[in-house]
């Protein structure tokens, strides 16, 4: 199958998974990260019928906490050496950190990888993590990202349902392995939308459909802070326009800086044609010109 088209296997022939074919029973699962998707994940899993261990793994204790208390996680590892040892034992590691987190948790998951396990992620962006994988691991990591999230992150606001009928990307670096195809079924299993494509046109398509909208509602809402800031008769004439095209400006930085920093060209060039773009309407306020802005924009909009 050629990358860049939609690809959805049937879920319903990995799982329940039966033992007298080739397809893996998976029983160990180990969640690197519990915040907003990795518990999400945990929860969906269990929700699709899985009944297998889910280790959580999370700096924060908090979040362990919370994603164990809500059933995404079974158990707790809490120290180097307790990782390790759900590392080695598990089945699929799942990474569910921000990007420049999972390229350092990659170096840390290979000496404890079993030789038949799978690694998967989550990331935001995809050419560091695949080009780092594919050294790492021959054939043992499947890179992904679930078009999913909210403008606040944390295992108390997780969703089993949170990836139901969202894009969940894959940018896969070799032919589907049998490990692959289960964590595909499991994928599929929460409702997503399976695709594939490659890292390079993964990270520049979304620097537009999503980096971009990030950037320029925090630059407005940022804008609105420094012009206006805390004054009531805008809160009170603002409607639903202000709320949308401000509503990512309430994404913490700390969400975003690791996007930032692994896709700069792509974002870099998306701000680069807006910028030129609003210089082009700000300069023909008064010309036919704006009018033939306002038609492509109802072009496009006419096709979503």
């Amino acid at each position: 199958m050629k990358r860049g088209s939609a690809r959805c296997a049937s879920f319903s022939s990995i799982w329940p998974f039966n033992s007298v074919d080739a397809t893996p029973q998976i029983e160990r699962i180990t969640l690197i990260g519990t915040g907003l998707i990795g518990a999400s994940v945990g929860l969906a899993l269990r929700a699709t019928g899985f009944k297998g261990t889910i280790t959580g793994i999370d700096a924060s204790g908090t979040e362990l906490e919370t994603a164990e208390s809500m059933g995404a996680i079974t158990t707790a590892a809490r120290n180097p050496e307790a990782h390790a040892a759900a590392i080695a034992d598990s089945q699929i590691v799942v990474l569910a950190v921000p990007v420049l987190a999972i390229l350092d948790w990659m170096g840390r998951i290979q000496p404890h990888l079993s030789a038949d396990g799978l690694v998967t992620d989550t990331g935001s962006t995809k050419a560091q993590i695949a080009e780092r994988a594919a050294s790492l691991f021959p054939k043992q990591f499947l890179p992904g990202h679930p078009m999913a999230g909210k403008e606040s992150g944390g295992a108390a606001l997780a969703e089993a349902t949170l990836f139901q009928n969202a894009p969940w990307i894959f940018t896969p670096l070799h032919e589907t392995t049998p490990m692959e195809a289960v964590w595909r079924g499991f994928v599929e299993g929460f409702g997503a939308k399976l695709i594939d494509i490659d890292p390079e046109r993964h990270d520049e398509l979304c620097a537009w459909v999503s980096h971009l909208p990030q950037m320029v509602s925090t630059a407005m809402t940022a804008v609105l802070e420094d012009q206006i800031g805390d004054d009531e008769a805008l809160r009170a004439i603002g409607g639903r326009a202000l709320r949308e095209m401000t509503r990512l400006g309430a994404s913490p930085f700390s969400m975003w800086r690791d996007v930032a920093m692994t896709n700069q060209k792509p974002i870099a060039d998306t701000l680069l044609a807006l910028e030129q773009r609003l210089q082009h309407m700000r300069e023909n306020l008064r010309t036919p010109e704006l009018r033939e802005e306002f038609l492509k924009a109802n072009r496009f909009r006419a096709r979503s």
